[in-house]
């Protein structure tokens, strides 16, 4: 891409430099100007009742891996596999005859249900037609990230024939592998990181159009929906009784400048859970490269510092403050090769610990909803450590003391 000095492209100012192209993008402190209007940010309620998921036919599955596989192998075993927090149910075939020798099975627990979803994705109305995991599969894939390639989709039956990654995320890897090896995955999951948000992104006439990530976007509203998701479960179902009127009030006006501040960068493509438990460790020597990534359906546009504030305040996975600084300037060098040279490093550094403050808090939101509405209370553990990162943001910036004074009360883990 090419373009004249001060040309604006998707949110960033490309300046050209003797002679050579270089993008800063310039983080912005406030929306010139931004009025929002309350919007409706209705999401499916899981808590009303739902027919029990079954396993899906094994002669039927059999059939489906004799005919419709581009390879010829035939069903050997079944293994149901550990499943997120979705409805989605996963199975691994394992197979005779291959290579390969086995491939993922994920069995959707309504065949239209992609039509809603649990959780706000947008704040403008976008008309889903497709299965938002193969539309944003078939993107990626474009764009060369290392995605499960998909063999074969019954729509009718909602079974998805997937490209086998294996079983060892990069959760589990932290605790099995040595430091260094840790070190050169993160590193590694940072180069990633960086070619998606350059290659992922809508560039112009050659982007797209049917890729729905482009059509929502992290504005304030979907933020501001994040926000009072952890407010709802976060404090008041956590605790059992609702906050005090100025206290609520307070929080929210200061949750709303972190989102404005959020909705005005310059937006990049998210992935919305680039974390450890999405990332797979692969055999070194695996078509795609070393980590494979998972459950990017719900991707949409938005701030750069989104993704990398799931990567490195990860709720599953705290890592040393040196290895976040490390990582952080390694992000930095990346996106400098790719020609968008970030020059505000302090204020990137700042966007980055305010991201984090939203990601979390709408994470520890998440977990109580997890477990109170879906009865899946295994995230619980994972509380203190996401809003133990909340609290050292919130001393960091002094211009945070407010939202620490009204919220602290609340949630004993910012103390």
């Amino acid at each position: 891409m090419v373009s004249p000095a001060g040309t604006r492209v998707q949110g960033t100012w490309l300046v050209v430099v003797a002679g050579e192209r270089i993008a800063a993008l310039r983080f912005r402190d406030k929306v010139p100007g931004a009025a929002y209007n309350a919007i409706d940010m209705t999401a499916v309620d899981p808590s009303q009742p739902k027919p029990v998921l079954l396993p899906p036919d094994p002669t039927v599955l059999a059939e489906a891996v004799r005919s419709k596989l581009p390879f010829p192998v035939e069903l050997a075993q079944l293994v149901a596999l550990e499943g997120d927090a979705s409805n989605r149910r996963y199975f691994r075939l394992k197979l005779d005859g291959g290579p390969p020798d086995s491939v993922v099975l994920m069995q959707l627990a309504e065949p239209e249900a992609f039509k809603q979803s649990e959780e706000a994705v947008s704040s403008s109305p976008v008309e889903i037609t497709e299965l938002p995991f193969t539309n944003i599969l078939r993107h990626l894939a474009s764009a060369e990230v290392p995605v499960p390639r998909l063999f074969h989709y019954d729509q009718e039956a909602g079974l998805l024939f997937l490209e086998d990654f294996g079983d060892l995320t990069l959760t589990h890897a932290t605790a099995t592998l040595a430091p260094q090896e840790l070190r050169e995955l993160y590193y590694l999951a940072i180069d990633l990181l960086a070619a998606m948000q350059v290659k992922a992104t809508p560039r112009g006439a050659a982007s797209d159009p049917r890729c729905l990530a482009f059509g929502r976007g992290f504005d304030v509203p979907l933020l501001l929906w994040e926000f009072d998701h952890f407010l709802e479960y976060g404090v008041v179902a956590r605790r059992g009784k609702p906050m005090c009127s100025d206290d609520h009030e307070t929080v929210r006006e200061e949750f709303r400048k972190i989102a404005e501040l959020l909705a005005g960068q310059p937006r990049v493509f998210v992935h919305r859970d680039y974390h450890s438990r999405n990332l797979m460790v692969r055999d070194a020597h695996a078509r795609s490269g070393r980590l494979g990534v998972l459950d990017f359906q719900d991707a949409l546009m938005g701030p750069a510092t989104y993704d990398l504030a799931s990567l490195l305040r990860d709720a599953y996975v705290e890592l040393e403050e040196s290895l976040v600084d490390e990582l952080l300037s390694h992000y930095l060098e990346r996106m400098a090769e790719y020609g968008m040279a970030i020059l505000d490093r302090a204020g990137f550094r700042r966007l980055f610990d305010l991201t984090s403050i939203q990601r979390n808090l709408k994470a520890a939101g998440r977990f109580v909803y997890i477990d109170q509405v879906k009865k899946n209370p295994k995230f619980l553990a994972d509380i203190p450590r996401t809003l133990g990162y909340v609290r050292r943001n919130l001393t960091k910036y002094p211009e945070l003391a407010r939202l620490r004074e009204h919220l602290t009360p609340y949630v004993p883990e910012l103390e």
